[in-house]
């Protein structure tokens, strides 16, 4: 019963595959035919902005005609293969191990298939040698690992990377005499010959030169400058303890105006502020800096306020004493 079985399904798999090459075959003729009317149109779409001047849009267009060439030139590379493995199918039918003269077109075969999406046919195909050799066989193919023996023209071909710029100068060019225009090539090849500095890495200068280029006693103040500015006030000093007489005492604290101080920045502390952004550095060392100059202004009110009612008890102590 299994005689049958494998023999009922080798006659099924070379039917399969049969119909599926043809159709494949039929095809790629149908769509080189397309697509060299659409080569044409897009030639000479180029040649008309290369005649009223707009090369910028002619540079863009020359890759969609590049990789029409690739295109079709892959379908007349896969129509050979499939007309050889057409031909060698009861060869395939009877083996079990892949043929060693039908590899390099078995392997292009299923490697264009999922590149292909006008070509549906190579997928079948591709299942069709998936259940004939194993999933393993046609992933080493699909990964191009060592040895898999696809077509290097297939390979290049259906790349999907971006022409060189020689090539798109040297297609229009031939575009261009094609067409007979006498065109100036200079600027579109200075063009191409330019090294586009690639955006998406963000800008080569570090961030923070900005942050470290500012002078550090602008960015937080010091616990030692306050302190010993505060020791240096009237509160810090002491008054003598003879008796004196006390003149026209003025209580406008309006006219006591905190004066801008430097502070300096501790190592650690400036090493820290700099892994921050520097939007944020800036802001919160002005907000440092503002509740610094609050509290020096603060201590200083208070020490002559203080001073102010030192001087009044002594004052009316002196004249208690008189009296």
């Amino acid at each position: 019963m299994s005689l049958l079985n494998q023999l009922f399904n080798r006659g099924v798999f070379a039917g399969k595959c049969k119909t599926c090459l043809s159709l494949a075959i039929s095809r790629i003729k149908l769509l080189q035919n397309k697509r060299d009317m659409q080569l044409k149109l897009m030639r000479k779409e180029i040649a008309q902005f290369l005649q009223t001047g707009q090369e910028q849009i002619a540079r863009i267009r020359v890759e969609h005609v590049i990789r029409e060439q690739n295109i079709w030139a892959a379908y007349e590379i896969l129509e050979l293969f499939c007309e050889f493995v057409l031909a060698r199918v009861p060869i395939i039918e009877s083996q079990r191990e892949c043929p060693v003269e039908l590899r390099e077109a078995i392997a292009s075969i299923i490697f264009a298939a999922p590149r292909c999406s006008d070509l549906p046919d190579l997928l079948q195909l591709k299942n069709l040698f998936a259940v004939k050799y194993g999933k393993e066989f046609v992933s080493a193919i699909s990964e191009l690992r060592p040895d898999s023996g696809v077509n290097r023209s297939i390979i290049e071909k259906l790349s999907v990377s971006a022409p060189p710029g020689e090539l798109k100068l040297k297609v229009m060019k031939e575009i261009a005499k094609e067409h007979g225009l006498n065109w100036d090539s200079s600027s579109t090849a200075s063009e191409f010959s330019k090294t586009h500095e690639d955006l998406l890495g963000g800008p080569k200068g570090v961030q923070g030169s900005a942050v470290s280029q500012t002078p550090q006693h602008s960015l937080n103040p010091s616990i030692s400058h306050v302190s010993a500015h505060l020791a240096a006030s009237p509160m810090g000093k002491k008054e003598p303890e003879h008796h004196h007489a006390v003149g026209p005492i003025s209580y406008n604290t309006n006219e006591i105006k905190p004066e801008p101080k430097s502070f300096d920045v501790k190592p650690e502390v400036a090493a820290k502020l700099d892994t921050r952004p520097p939007s944020d550095v800036l802001e919160k060392a002005k907000a440092a800096i503002a509740s610094a100059e609050r509290a020096t202004a603060a201590a200083r009110v208070a020490a002559e306020l203080a001073n102010v009612n030192l001087g009044t008890m002594k004052f009316e102590g002196g004249q208690t004493s008189e009296c």
